[in-house]
């Protein structure tokens, strides 16, 4: 075989480039240029991507929807982030294939983008539906739900916010009732 002056030989012994593929392929540092900082990629993290333990790993290719167990959060947001996920998962894609992209593409982030292609084929896969946030603002039932996503699903948030807001106001004035109620009889 000739070798010209453009061709690329490279010299290293097969453990030398197993070992730089193996650095570099999946299993990278982060990378920081000026204030942007992409995270390291750990065990833990492709093993949620393969083996989730959770309802928060399991559908967290949707964005931020970290609850706790049987909190009443978690049981009030459930059906909408099934919803999401019914609407959001292509039929024939499985659930570990996107979370895997929001690792690689999103940096399992809802603001980072580590890799422009996969988070833009997440985006197009998914449909653009993504869960942004949420949390309680003034009262402990003022639950505030954004997420990103078509009519339907914005109304079902909705509709979550408003009955969870009821149910909580409801319990406050009981509760207040109740206090009265003792200190009238004392």
């Amino acid at each position: 075989m000739a070798v010209n002056k453009f061709m690329i030989v490279d010299n290293r012994t097969f453990k030398q480039r197993a070992v730089d593929f193996g650095r570099s392929a999946m299993f990278w540092k982060g990378r920081k240029k000026g204030s942007i900082h992409t995270r390291d990629i750990t065990w833990d993290d492709l093993r949620e991507v393969f083996f989730p333990k959770d309802f928060n790993e399991k559908y967290g290719y949707l964005g931020y929807i970290y609850t706790t167990e049987g909190s009443d959060i978690s049981e009030v947001i459930r059906p909408l982030v099934l919803a999401m996920d019914k609407k959001a998962k292509p039929a024939l894609c499985p659930r570990w294939f996107l979370r895997l992209l929001d690792l690689f593409g999103n940096d399992k982030s809802i603001v980072r983008v580590r890799n422009r292609r996969l988070s833009m084929l997440i985006w197009r896969l998914t449909k653009g539906i993504r869960f942004m946030d949420w949390k309680t603002k003034w009262e402990w039932y003022d639950l505030r739900i954004n997420i990103i996503a078509d009519r339907e699903l914005q109304d079902m948030a909705s509709k979550i916010e408003k009955d969870y807001y009821a149910k909580g106001e409801q319990k406050e004035a009981l509760i207040e009732l109740t206090n009265i109620n003792l200190e009238d009889e004392n």
